[in-house]
């Protein structure tokens, strides 16, 4: 299966597609924690016609509460591990770690445009309760911009492929 009919597939049977914008506002929420693309999803809600200012609005704002919620997480992260038990692997985040210890909030303003890595920043951030407004704007500004490609780069896959 290529990777066009992997996303045809995805986008033809999702889960948070279904429920339109509030199931994007979802996928924002879950990616913060859980390494969800959102990027499917609002590939498909394009592609059906969501206009692209709301896309953007709505990954932003969903994203940027889930990254709060991660930070949260980061605060409590031994209860909150040991209720699910489940950790993140050593290597992840040892990397974590080693990013926000060495570059501060450049490490959050970057990380948030990547994948698995940038989902345990705010979770250390938290855990080692760094400044919560540095946090904060360097966070929001990060996935800000990323939306913003996303959006971008996902109106362009949609009318590309699946219009």
């Amino acid at each position: 299966m290529g990777v066009i009919e992997f996303i045809e597939a995805v986008i033809n049977d999702p889960f948070f597609v279904k429920y339109g914008l509030i199931g994007l506002f979802l996928n924002g929420l879950l990616a913060a924690i859980i390494p969800i693309p959102t990027e499917l999803t609002a590939i498909a809600l394009l592609a059906a016609g969501e206009a692209k200012f709301t896309v953007y609005i709505v990954l932003a704002v969903s994203s940027i509460i889930g990254g709060f919620f991660a930070y949260y997480l980061g605060t409590t992260s031994s209860k909150v591990f040991k209720f699910l038990h489940r950790k993140p692997k050593v290597k992840d985040a040892k990397r974590s770690y080693k990013l926000l210890k060495k570059y501060g909030w450049v490490a959050i303003f970057f990380c948030s445009w990547m994948p698995i890595i940038g989902d345990f920043i705010p979770i250390v951030a938290g855990s080692t309760k760094y400044d919560f407004r540095k946090f904060a704007i360097a966070m929001s500004a990060g996935k800000a911009i990323k939306f913003v490609a996303t959006v971008y780069i996902s109106s362009f896959l949609a009318l590309t492929f699946f219009l």
